[in-house]
């Protein structure tokens, strides 16, 4: 639990983070946007899939016309740089361990419009949900049916996410954590979106699943952008 002391400093924390969000840092001139990528503790390898978010972007601006940097940044989920990105980005094939401060943070963070997309790169799973669990007790992932419109604009996934990578052999699934009607939090499992965003040579994938894996990621930016 959190002493009396930690609570203020972090409140104190909390407030100079919303005045950021409030007034978000302006990424370089030409865009609009910065992806951000979760730097957490654990151990787990949060810096895997280093091309993922720059060939995301690239993608979105060249075939939807965003404005988003190429150049990811490291936010630490202690820290009140969360509140300068719409969107969060966490990775890895291990562990994973938050604070009560840094759950608490993150939850923050969700609550005040934030999105996180959590893609398990094979490991994470039984992390993932453990610690989720301390950001929101009292939410479940949910399973997103395949008409939801993360799956359905602007690229058309009628059976949900795309198979990317073999991992265990299971169907791909994506699962939300939904707060106050908000998804706050899409979890992409057995799929790997992540890897498939990486340069072509990295997993040596298929361009059509590539592809795929790019369009799923355009949807969900775009789903974050408009909600």
């Amino acid at each position: 639990m959190l002493s009396s002391v930690n609570r203020i400093m972090l409140g104190l924390a909390f407030t100079a983070a919303m005045l950021l969000l409030g007034a978000m840092k302006h990424p370089p001139a030409g865009y609009s946007v910065k992806l951000g990528r979760l730097k957490y503790n654990g151990g787990g390898d949060w810096y895997s899939s280093k091309t993922a978010l720059s060939n995301l972007a690239k993608f979105c601006n060249t075939r939807l016309g965003m404005r988003i940097d190429p150049a990811e940044s490291i936010v630490d989920v202690s820290g009140p740089d969360l509140y300068n990105h719409p969107y969060i980005f966490m990775t890895g094939h291990g562990n994973v361990i938050f604070s009560d401060a840094e759950a608490l943070n993150l939850r923050k963070y969700l609550e005040s419009g934030g999105f996180l997309h959590i893609c398990d790169n094979y490991g994470m799973d039984k992390f993932v949900r453990s610690q989720m669990k301390k950001v929101f007790p009292e939410l479940d992932f949910r399973e997103l049916p395949h008409n939801h419109p993360i799956y359905n604009s602007p690229f058309i996934f009628t059976q949900g996410l795309p198979k990317i990578h073999q991992h265990d052999g299971k169907s791909p699934q994506g699962f939300g954590l939904i707060y106050k009607g908000r998804l706050v939090c899409f979890y992409d499992y057995e799929c790997d979106l992540g890897n498939g965003w990486e340069d072509a040579e990295v997993h040596n994938d298929p361009e059509t699943v590539r592809l795929k894996a790019l369009q799923m990621g355009a949807n969900i930016l775009q789903y974050v952008f408009k909600n």
